[in-house]
């Protein structure tokens, strides 16, 4: 039984891979344990990890360090992945706001940290370290620690260490203030956080009119054998034209199309666009040209062919050859109708109007194999990685700063996956992630970095708490984390009515905290918190590392402390 012993006690892969999962399974069973009808969810990772730490199990270090940073890795890209393609519509709608909250909650965090140093006898290393962990922002800490060198002379004086020790304890509250401020919210004022949800979804919705039909009369005689593409608002703001009865035959509608004074139009898009279509050619017409027996069907076809993905309807070539309409796409579970400028994405649905055999020309230029979403595009998912480490190492250089500033490895992938899952399409490289494995990426993603991050911590968690200062800082680390997290949430829900499955999204990345934002999604069982917290991320984490920077250089150049 000795290989028993060896296999959990000697360093090794093996060791690391049966101990990562058995927290990993174990704090998800923890998590799953419901008490007055709450649970701890993704955080009994934590808490497991924690307790494995304090029993003194450990990892090979370079193994956990990997283990936790590529966990935070795959985390991040694929949420990067599944919120991208309503990201910027998000930003243009939402941004400047869910911007000022995050921003509220960072500017709260760095008074009250400058506060504790002042009146609170913290020395201003272990202001910065509880900065930075307190908001479970590591850049923050790289770059408190680097400010602090660039001050300190001598590279083994024990100041140099404060930032490090003062961020391991205030690390784990960091974490569960977040989700304890999710639950105050949610239990203060009585949220339903599935209905909360659907309210955000129906009104982002809201902003995407659902396409109509209307069959329209042509009586403008100034509209008299002129084509289409000539009718005014044709093809402009989502109106498109389907079919044409003339002399009781149906044919599919192209842009050169000829009409004449009594063809009736069968009219697709926005109820409120169709109206202002109807008063310039005619009047609506009880005559469906739907219901008029004719050769012309409608097919659903899924945009899988990668050379039809990032191409425009008017760079079609099978559509106008073949006399078939595009009328109506469906993305992210919303339908509308194209322009003709509308470039298509992997995995689009797509409702053709035509005769059979010239839809299924149309298919074979589309694609349209549902079996390829359930394929994962598994070079572009590690060229997307690759260049997402390469963004979150890049340097960025500010006057007057000595340590330039990085989004580091949670920072640049989702950065970058948020872009590439927007562009959709490079040469050969489609950048597409199917729901199944976006999902199992994530949770194994999050679960690697909760069990390492406690594991990790728990060794001196509870000494450090229990001797010498670490209490205080624990306290001063607490109000870091909660007090800025309930004054904005408060504020936000009570006066200025935000959503909470937008507002949990936001207290996440106010703090760039993966578990947080896992937490969220989990209890709102919505991506909405994953839209507002990539939409706040940014912002946040230059803020952080830069407030951490300026920690050090205030406090100990003109504090003198």
């Amino acid at each position: 039984m000795q290989w028993l012993v060896d296999l959990f006690v000697q360093h090794s892969a093996a060791q690391a891979v049966v101990i990562l999962a058995i927290v990993g399974a174990l704090g998800l069973a923890l998590g799953s344990i419901r008490v007055f009808g709450v649970s701890l969810g993704i955080g009994g990772v934590l808490f497991v990890g924690l307790l494995f730490g304090h029993m003194k199990v450990s990892l090979d270090e370079h193994v956990m360090e990997f283990a936790r940073e590529f966990g935070l890795i795959l985390f991040v890209y694929t949420i990067g992945m599944q919120v991208g393609p309503g990201f910027f519509s998000s930003l243009r709608r939402h941004g400047m706001f869910l911007n000022l909250m995050a921003g509220s909650i960072v500017l709260l965090g760095l008074f009250i940290a400058f506060a504790i140093n002042r009146f609170g006898g913290v020395p201003a290393p272990v202001a910065a370290g509880l900065f930075a962990g307190a908001t479970t922002n590591t850049p923050a800490l790289a770059a408190a620690q680097q400010a602090l060198k660039d001050i300190i002379t001598d590279p083994t004086a024990d100041v140099i260490k404060q930032p490090g020790l003062a961020y391991a304890i205030a690390y784990p509250f960091g974490i569960i203030g977040i989700i304890l401020t999710m639950l105050f919210v949610r239990f203060a004022f009585r949220v339903d956080p599935h209905e909360e949800a659907q309210k955000f979804l129906q009104q982002q919705l809201a902003n995407v009119p659902k396409p109509s039909t209307m069959n329209i009369e042509v009586q403008n005689p100034n509209l008299d054998s002129l084509p289409l593409e000539k009718v005014p608002l044709y093809n402009e703001s989502g109106i498109v034209v389907s079919r044409v009865l003339h002399n009781n035959q149906v044919e599919v509608a192209q842009p050169d199309t000829i009409i004449h004074v009594g063809d009736i139009l069968l009219a697709v898009g926005p109820r409120e666009k169709l109206e202002e279509f109807k008063l310039i050619v005619g009047k609506e017409t009880d005559t469906d040209v739907r219901k008029i027996p004719s050769k012309i069907t409608t097919k659903r076809i899924v945009v899988t062919h990668k050379s039809a993905v990032g191409k425009t309807i008017d760079e079609l070539e099978t559509p106008k050859l073949y006399d078939v309409a595009l009328t109506r796409v469906s993305r992210a579970e919303i339908e509308f109708t194209p322009t003709p400028d509308f470039r298509f994405q992997f995995g689009d649905t797509v409702l053709a109007v035509g005769e059979e055999s010239a839809i299924k020309k149309v298919a074979q230029e589309l694609g349209d194999s549902p079996k390829q979403l359930n394929h994962p595009q598994m070079i572009p998912l590690l060229v997307g990685i690759a260049l997402g480490i390469l963004l979150g190492s890049c340097p960025v250089f500010f006057p007057g700063l000595p340590a330039p500033v990085r989004l580091g490895l949670a920072g640049g992938p989702l950065v970058v996956a948020i872009i590439l899952s927007r562009i959709g399409r490079f040469g050969p490289l489609v950048w597409y992630m199917p729901i199944s494995a976006n999902f199992l990426m994530r949770e194994i993603g999050i679960v690697l970095f909760l069990a390492c991050v406690g594991i990790r911590a728990g060794d001196q968690f509870v000494q450090t708490l229990t001797q010498g200062e670490g209490w205080r800082w624990m306290i001063f680390g607490a109000s870091i984390t909660l007090v800025p997290l309930l004054t904005v949430a408060v504020i936000a829900r009570k006066l200025l009515k935000q959503n909470f499955a937008s507002l949990c999204g936001v207290l996440a990345g106010s703090m760039t905290d993966p578990p947080a934002l896992a937490f969220a999604g989990q209890i709102t069982g919505s991506e909405v918190p994953y839209i507002t917290y990539a939409t706040v991320y940014p912002l946040t984490m230059i803020l952080r590392v830069l407030g951490a920077q300026a920690l050090i250089l205030v406090l100990m150049r003109f504090g003198g402390s």
